[in-house]
C-alpha cells in the first residue's frame, strides 16, 4: 500500500493555476473603466491636451504605453523554432487557416449584422461603421502572449504552441494591413493606409526587432535560466501597468459617451462573445476531424478564439482616435475575453482526448 501511495504521489500532476493578473484581468479592466470614466467626467475638456501629442496621427503617450505592453511579449518569441514546422505541419496549417482565412471575415460578418442591422435603432449608420471597424481590427489580430497561458492550462504542447504563435507573428507583419484594409473598405470606412502601415511598423516591427536584439544579447551574456526566471518576470509588472494606464486613458476620453449611453458596452460585447465561441468550436472540432492531438488542437483553438488586443487597441487609436467607437470596441474585447476564454479552457479540459 505504501508503494501504491508513493506511486500516486509521484505521478499525480500538480494542479495548474493562472497568474493573479491573468485570472482577474476582467476585474482590473473593469476598475480601469471606472477610474477612466470618473477622470473623464470630472476633468472633462482639460484632459484633451493629451490627445494633441501626435505624430502622423499616432498618439505619442499611448504609443509609449503600447510599446511597454508589447515589448515583453516579443522577448518571448523564438523564431528559430519555426524550422520545426516541417515535421508536424498539420496543426500549423490549421492555425493559419482559422486565423487568417476565416476569423477576420466571420468577425466582420457578426459585427455588420449586429451594429448595422440588429442595433440600427440604437446606433446611427456613421457610428455603426466605426464600431464595425473596431471589431474588424480586433478580429484580424490573433492572440500571442495570453495563448501561452491558455495552452498551459489545457496541457498544450508548449513547443508547438511557440511555433504556432511565432508563425502568426510573422504573418501579422505581412497580412494584417491588407486584410484590415480590405474589410474596412467593404464597410465603407475610409482607410488611411499610411497610418495603418505606420501602426504595424511602430507597434509590431519596432518592439519585435528590439525584443530579438535584447533576447540575443541577454541570452549570450546571462544565459537562458536567468533570462526566463529573473529578467522576464521583472518585466511583467511593466506590461500590466502599461495596459491598465492605457485603458484608463481610453475610458477617460470615452467617459461622457459611456455615461450618456451605458448600454453600448453590452451591445458591443455581444457580437465579440459570439465570435469567440464560434471560432473556438470551429477550430476545436475541425482539429479533431483532422486528427490533431489534444496538445496541438487545444492551443490552435485558443489562438483563434482570443485576440492580440494590445495591437488592436493601438491600431484603432491610430486610425480613429482615442475617443472613437472603434477604440472602445477593442477595449470591450479585453473586458470580455478572459471570462469567455476561461470557460473555453474548462471545456477543453473536460473534453480532453
Amino acid at each position: 500500500m505504501k508503494k501504491d501511495f508513493e506511486k500516486v504521489v509521484l505521478t499525480e500532476k500538480p494542479k495548474k493555476t493562472i497568474g493573479l493578473f491573468e485570472k482577474y484581468l476582467t476585474i482590473w479592466v473593469a476598475l480601469g473603466i471606472i477610474v477612466g470614466i470618473t477622470i473623464g467626467h470630472f476633468l472633462g475638456d482639460s484632459i484633451e491636451i493629451i490627445s494633441s501629442f501626435e505624430i502622423a496621427r499616432v498618439n505619442i503617450p499611448v504609443a509609449i504605453l503600447i510599446w511597454l505592453m508589447i515589448y515583453p511579449m516579443m522577448l518571448q518569441v523564438d523564431f528559430t523554432s519555426i524550422k520545426k514546422i516541417g515535421k508536424k505541419p498539420k496543426g500549423i496549417v490549421w492555425t493559419v487557416i482559422i486565423n487568417w482565412l476565416i476569423k477576420p471575415f466571420t468577425m466582420a460578418f457578426f459585427a455588420w449584422i449586429f451594429f448595422s442591422k440588429i442595433y440600427a435603432a440604437w446606433i446611427d449608420p456613421a457610428m455603426a461603421g466605426e464600431y464595425i471597424a473596431g471589431a474588424i481590427i480586433l478580429g484580424a489580430a490573433p492572440c500571442t502572449a495570453m495563448v501561452f497561458v491558455w495552452s498551459y492550462l489545457t496541457d498544450g504542447d508548449p513547443n508547438y504552441t511557440l511555433v504556432q504563435v511565432s508563425v502568426n507573428d510573422l504573418i501579422v507583419l505581412i497580412a494584417f494591413v491588407p486584410i484590415v484594409g480590405l474589410l474596412l473598405g467593404i464597410t465603407d470606412v475610409t482607410v488611411p493606409y499610411d497610418t495603418l502601415v505606420a501602426s504595424v511598423v511602430i507597434f509590431v516591427v519596432v518592439p519585435l526587432v528590439a525584443g530579438v536584439i535584447t533576447q540575443r544579447i541577454l541570452l549570450k551574456s546571462k544565459g537562458l535560466e536567468w533570462f526566463k526566471n529573473e529578467f522576464l518576470p521583472k518585466l511583467k509588472p511593466m506590461s500590466i501597468i502599461a495596459l491598465l494606464v492605457t485603458l484608463v486613458l481610453l475610458f477617460a476620453f470615452q467617459g461622457q459617451n459611456i455615461l450618456n449611453n451605458p448600454l453600448i458596452i453590452l451591445l458591443a460585447a455581444v457580437p465579440l462573445v459570439i465570435q469567440t465561441y464560434f471560432i473556438f468550436f470551429l477550430a476545436w472540432y475541425g482539429g479533431k476531424k483532422l486528427k490533431l492531438k489534444h496538445a496541438v488542437c487545444a492551443p490552435a483553438a485558443m489562438i483563434g478564439a482570443s485576440n492580440f488586443f494590445e495591437l488592436a487597441v493601438a491600431v484603432a487609436i491610430a486610425l480613429f482616435g482615442l475617443q472613437s467607437p472603434a477604440a472602445l470596441v477593442t477595449v470591450v474585447g479585453v473586458l470580455v475575453e478572459v471570462p469567455v476564454m476561461l470557460s473555453l479552457v474548462a471545456f477543453a479540459n473536460k473534453k480532453k482526448y
